[in-house]
């Protein structure tokens, strides 16, 4: 997809994802203020949002990085480990990530472990569809796989959210015993919920 279509679509994905109710509380809660929730728990830091740098024709995430990082919200991106699992560390401006291997831009800070994403309010995932019960399709290299599973055994409760195209959320999508349901997917032009597998609302 050209460069300008896609920096375009994300200032349109930004808009939507912040739609979401727990990233618009999340982006309204400044630490101390009126709105803060307080993060997992009610735990009295900034709220957490685990959300990734996109590369190539991926819908564009970078202002919505910047969106959530200005409104005091804690962003944490990950980092590729070499055995493919994620580690994590704190998003702390463009002028901070670097480039690292498979064409990836991460954060240059201190590496927070791969359990850091348990603490999140909100995990966003990249994907290559997702269907209308919110079974998403991933890009085949298991590590968000990992990460939804260490989620799961970790009994977290943050709302996955994954982030794709209008054309990418199908009537179905392929299923391995592995895959995850979202709780949402957003879209340059809708917000899609899902309430149970074979459901869904719009916003």
């Amino acid at each position: 997809m050209p460069p300008d279509v896609v920096a375009v679509t994300g200032e349109a994905l930004a808009r939507r994802t912040l739609e979401l109710d727990e990233l618009a509380a999340a982006a309204g809660a400044r630490p101390g203020g009126p709105g803060n929730h307080g993060g997992p728990g009610g735990s009295g830091g900034p709220p957490t949002v685990a959300a990734y740098v996109s590369i190539g024709g991926e819908p564009s995430t970078r202002a919505l990085l910047d969106r959530l990082r200005a409104a005091g919200v804690r962003v944490l991106l990950p980092v590729l480990l070499p055995d493919n699992d994620l580690d994590w560390a704190l998003y702390e401006g463009a002028e901070r990530l670097v480039r690292a291997g498979r064409g990836l831009l991460e954060p240059d800070g201190d590496r927070l472990g791969p359990e850091a994403v348990t603490r999140a309010d909100v995990v966003l995932l990249p994907g290559l569809a997702v269907d209308h019960g919110g079974l998403r399709l991933g890009r085949g290299g298991g590590s968000y796989d990992r990460v939804l599973a260490r989620l799961e055994r970790a009994g977290a409760r943050a709302s996955l959210v994954v982030l794709l195209y209008d054309a990418e959320v199908l009537a179905e999508v392929p299923a391995e015993p592995h895959d995850r349901h979202v709780h949402a997917a957003v879209t340059p032009s809708a917000v899609h919920r899902f309430t149970a597998p074979g459901g869904r609302t719009e916003g």
